[in-house]
């Protein structure tokens, strides 16, 4: 779905500054000791889109550091409202774009990645654009430090059976591998999609990859 343009982007993206990151290239390696020197922990959001599981994750998680990234600005800042409206101190955004993560952050600076709601990219052309393809995950392994891992949810049944498959292929170990999330109930922080599907009694597919501790 195109998201609808924005009024007044700017001068909103502006109120928000104190938690965008205008240039991410400038702070590889140094994200924590730049932005939290006492964190516990830096995790990455892809696709964060309005914010509601980066927000409340965040506000749930005072002592780590969230860095959300996001390529479409009229998505991104209605996250970045969010963020302010809770005078949260521990999460940044930046407009940008997965494919480039290497240039943002160096090896082992990751602690978790955040892939929710990703695109499914449905046409078989289509495959290497998906986030839990085997080419991304080996591009994640190029900013996780060993025993880091990737948590994926999707409401989309084709995506995450051709994830299930993918995580294992690119060196990740799988686990908590679930395909109704929400069966007993609420479970964890939702995003705005997770919320009206679960509204709509949609189930959703949930996995956990981990990089091995050893050589992948």
């Amino acid at each position: 779905m195109r998201m609808r343009k924005k009024k007044n982007l700017i001068p909103r993206m502006e109120r928000c500054e104190a938690c965008q990151i205008k240039d991410g290239f400038s702070l590889k390696g140094h994200w924590r000791e730049t932005l939290m020197p006492q964190a516990a922990e830096l995790r990455l959001e892809l696709g964060c889109g309005k914010g509601r599981f980066t927000a409340e994750t965040a506000r749930q998680n005072p002592d780590i550091l969230f860095i959300a990234i996001e390529k479409v600005p009229d998505a991104l800042v209605v996250a970045m409202e969010r963020a302010t409206a809770l005078k949260l101190k521990n999460v940044f955004f930046v407009v940008g774009d997965a494919a480039l993560l290497p240039d943002y952050f160096s090896q082992d600076e990751v602690d978790l990645i955040y892939i929710n709601f990703c695109d499914p990219w449905p046409p078989k052309r289509q495959a290497k654009r998906r986030l839990t393809h085997r080419g991304f995950l080996a591009l994640y392994q190029k900013v996780l430090k060993p025993g880091g891992q990737i948590h994926f949810k999707t409401d989309n049944q084709p995506l995450f059976e051709f994830s299930v498959l993918e995580f294992p292929e690119a060196g990740y170990e799988l686990s908590e591998v679930t395909r109704d999330l929400h069966r007993d109930g609420p479970c964890g922080v939702m995003t705005d999609y997770e919320a009206k599907f679960y509204g709509e009694g949609l189930p959703i597919n949930r996995c956990v990859g981990t990089l091995p501790l050893g050589p992948v």
